[in-house]
């Protein structure tokens, strides 16, 4: 009897601790995997920005950031400094970081495609903003009408020109969506006008110190200009400060209606520029960056509204 009590104490123990060892397990077998997001479990949003020494692109930044705030998500942004190579550098680190979803505002519509089809094989949705991307999967291209905003500003230069006189065209970035479609949209309402000829057309990449360069050689070549029509506010200033210099009267255009040109405009020295609003292009993108984090169906091309800013 005694024998029997003894082994089924021991039977006993030894259910006791299997149980023990299988509770342990099954907790084991219960941890959460680590969460591949952000500690505090919110949505984080990628930016690659073409270039932050261009007001445009610090208030497509801004825009975004405002968005990002009350929309409770986080947002990283990384700068090119107009430097090809660096964003797709900068652009790897974003995938690396796992964001929910990438917005690319590219620096060259052709060479991003690579980082484009990196963040596909990553599964990150991605969204180009304000210039397209020429390849790749992309969910959503948020940007004004380029090409309509190009024609708004030939069209208001033929009008005052009286259908008479000679343009200069100051070009983006080659290789830009922005500089390929402003350009198309101006001479498709300028050429074969008679009576109006664009005597010089050359890049200036969207930089105010190369506007004013480029804009002095070709006064230097040609002095009977009566208009210029530049891709962005910033060569516009740059030219405007060239034909200043030369005491010349000269109408001058620009697009994208930042601060200094709208003040431009208001002063009487620039003539006018096409409003792009950069601020609602970056909330906008920001915006769809959260539906398509969501799993929402979004639109595959988001129009921001354009308008001319004159005296």
């Amino acid at each position: 009897m005694k024998k029997l009590l003894k082994m089924a104490l021991a039977s006993s123990l030894v259910l006791g601790v299997l149980a023990g060892c299988s509770t342990t397990s099954n907790l084991e077998n219960n941890t959460p995997e680590q969460s591949t997001g952000n500690a505090d479990g919110k949505v984080t949003i990628g930016l690659a920005v073409s270039t932050l020494n261009n007001p445009f692109f610090v208030s497509l930044k801004e825009g975004a950031e405002k968005a990002a705030k009350e929309a409770g998500v986080d947002l990283l942004v990384v700068d090119a400094q107009d430097d090809t190579a660096k964003q797709i550098s900068g652009v790897e680190d974003l995938i690396q970081k796992k964001v929910s979803v990438l917005m690319i505002n590219p620096t060259d519509s052709a060479a991003i495609v690579t980082a484009v089809e990196a963040a596909n094989k990553a599964n990150i949705p991605v969204i180009t903003v304000d210039r397209a991307a020429e390849g790749g999967q992309v969910v959503s291209h948020i940007a004004s009408d380029n090409a309509a905003g190009g024609k708004m500003a030939g069209e208001f230069i033929l009008e005052k020109l009286g259908g008479k006189g000679n343009i200069v065209e100051l070009q983006g970035i080659a290789g830009t969506s922005a500089a390929r479609d402003r350009g198309q949209g101006f001479h498709d309402a300028v050429d074969n006008k008679e009576g109006i000829k664009v005597v010089a057309s050359q890049p200036a990449d969207f930089d105010r110190a190369k506007g004013l360069s480029v804009m002095e050689n070709i006064l230097q070549g040609n002095k009977d200009i009566q208009a210029v029509f530049a891709h962005n506010d910033e060569m516009a200033l740059g030219a405007l400060q060239a034909v200043e210099a030369q005491g010349k009267d000269v109408l001058v255009v620009g697009f994208d209606a930042t601060d200094d040109a709208v003040k431009a405009v208001k002063d009487g020295k620039m003539a006018a520029t096409v409003a792009q609003k950069p601020a609602a292009i970056g909330e906008t993108a920001l915006q769809t960056a959260v539906k398509v984090a969501k799993g929402e169906k979004v639109e595959s091309n988001i129009p921001v509204a354009l308008e001319l800013v004159t005296k």
